[in-house]
Parts: structure tokens; sequence; C-alpha cells
């Protein structure tokens, strides 16, 4: 015997029962929080901002990710150039 049920609610019917608690509260403070992570740090993805943080490090910090680079580059090739 096959039978088949189908149910017709919204996420916040079947929520309720299932007895399952509402997020709605949290998730809109998470959501509210990481926007204003967001425009709060936006200016740092501009080009000129990048580049401005990239170049105050300075030729020494430049040699050491080209280095980085090399070494990672090498470790994945097992260690051939």
């Amino acid at each position: 015997m096959k039978m088949t049920i189908e149910v017709d609610c919204t996420p916040e019917e079947a929520r309720a029962f299932m007895r399952l608690p509402d997020v709605t509260p949290l998730n809109d403070h998470l959501v509210n929080e990481m926007q204003k992570r967001l425009s709060a740090n936006i200016n740092m993805l501009a080009p000129e901002e990048l580049m401005k943080n990239w170049m105050s490090f300075g030729a020494g910090a430049q040699e050491q990710f080209r280095n980085l680079m090399t070494a990672a580059a090498t470790g994945a090739m097992g260690g051939k150039s």
C-alpha cells in the first residue's frame, strides 16, 4: 500500500508545527552586522587603496612574497625545477 501526503504550508508554519525555534531575529541581527562591517570596509577594495597598502610594505615584503610563491610552486611540483 502506498500513501502520498501533500502538505501546503509556509516555512514559518512548518517550523511552528515541528516546534523548531524561530531564528529570524538572530538571522536579521547577523545580516545587519555583516552589512555594517562590509559598508565600513568597502573602501579597502578600491584599486587605489589596495595598491597603497601593498606598496607601503616596501621592496622587502615584495621580495619575501616572491620567495614564498617560488617555494610554494617548487613544493607543488615535488621539488623539481
